[in-house]
């Protein structure tokens, strides 16, 4: 899941009239809780999905959320129709500046949706331009907002919204991080449900005592669950290294089918992910026919990860293919990389004989 820190944009406008009919009541349930600030400034769950009526259910929400509400625009000077949603915020008590906002749906590329923030006035203060990157897939995205001033943000996306599931809001706090002299530095900022930082590729080939990191492929690659539709690398080594171990982030799998990793046309097995916690609103739960368990897609980006078998790398051009897991038939991955590890001067390791 990608993370964009927004930098503030001040432009004079007005938010579009929302005239329709609300999808969500004004002021919603309140969510019971203690009067402390840090209560009131609890974590909020909005579902934007557009349910009939006759089976909506009431939502409830953290007082700082004063209403939510959904209208269509329509088509202007051949601007494409789409769709609003609204949600207005109270700044709960406490010295919370920085709100996190985090938006799931649906990644088509002609549907892209984009957070619009207003304050008081009528004023627009930001946009975050859009979100995600088109790879067709549920997905979320997450975008951190200066809130000062801003009482209203809007979720636009064109044509009906039926594309946006829902977001999570939850108020940041501010502290003081340290980080390794020596170490790349990487802007990392803490998310809820222990979600790891984007994974970083570097451009250039790193070396580390006696590591070798090389970038693969850093872009966005869509993979398939057959050999047609896999995503393809080479890669050349010098000398056979002690370790191989290769990583990549994949959209939208299913937890339980990661991907299979194919090294010089042999299976060498499936990778393994890291998954955050199980609290995490990106968990889509499915249910199939004649089955009685539930299955489950992670509706974001996954790190994955395979060590290689040295003794299926060989010196010279060495290939390397990741399909989607079986039932995951359709995915993306990005940051592709392959780390191999070599003996070096301070190398640590134990010479076992053996007993007879």
């Amino acid at each position: 899941m990608l993370v964009r820190i927004v930098a503030l944009l001040w432009l004079i406008g007005a938010p579009s009239s929302l005239l329709a009919q609300e999808a969500f009541n004004n002021g919603l349930p309140q969510q019971e809780s203690d009067t402390t600030a840090q209560n009131n400034a609890e974590s909020a769950w909005i579902d934007l999905r557009q349910h009939p009526s006759a089976n909506s259910r009431p939502q409830s929400a953290p007082s700082w959320v004063d209403a939510v509400n959904m209208a269509p625009t329509v088509e202007i000077n051949g601007a494409s129709a789409k769709t609003i949603f609204r949600i207005r915020i109270a700044h709960p008590p406490g010295d919370y500046q920085v709100l996190y906002f985090r938006l799931f749906f649906d990644d088509n590329s002609n549907a892209r949706p984009e957070l619009v923030a207003w304050d008081e006035l009528g004023t627009q203060v930001l946009r975050s331009g859009k979100l995600g990157s088109g790879v067709g897939l549920p997905t979320s995205d997450s975008v951190m907002i200066p809130m000062n001033g801003i009482s209203t943000l809007d979720v636009e996306v064109p044509g009906d919204g039926k594309t946006i599931r829902g977001a999570y809001l939850d108020w940041m706090t501010t502290s003081e991080i340290v980080h390794p002299v020596s170490a790349e530095h990487r802007d990392v900022i803490p998310e809820p449900f222990s979600s790891l930082p984007p994974l970083h590729a570097p451009e250039q080939d790193l070396e580390h005592f006696g590591t070798v990191t090389a970038t693969l492929a850093s872009e966005t690659i869509p993979v398939g669950s057959d050999a047609q539709r896999g995503a393809a690398f080479q890669f050349g080594i010098e000398s056979q290294p002690l370790l191989a171990l290769l990583t990549f982030e994949v959209a939208s799998p299913r937890i339980d089918s990661p991907p299979e990793v194919y090294v010089n046309g042999e299976d060498v097995g499936a990778a393994t992910f890291t998954l955050p916690e199980l609290a995490d609103p990106a968990y889509q739960g499915q249910m199939e026919s004649l089955l009685k368990e539930m299955r489950f897609q992670y509706t974001g980006w996954l790190r994955a990860q395979k060590l290689i078998p040295v003794s299926n790398l060989k010196v010279g051009t060495n290939d390397v293919t990741i399909l989607s897991g079986g039932a995951t038939p359709t995915s993306a991955i990005r940051g592709t990389q392959i780390q191999l590890k070599y003996l070096w001067e301070k190398s640590d390791y134990l010479l076992q004989t053996p007993d007879y």
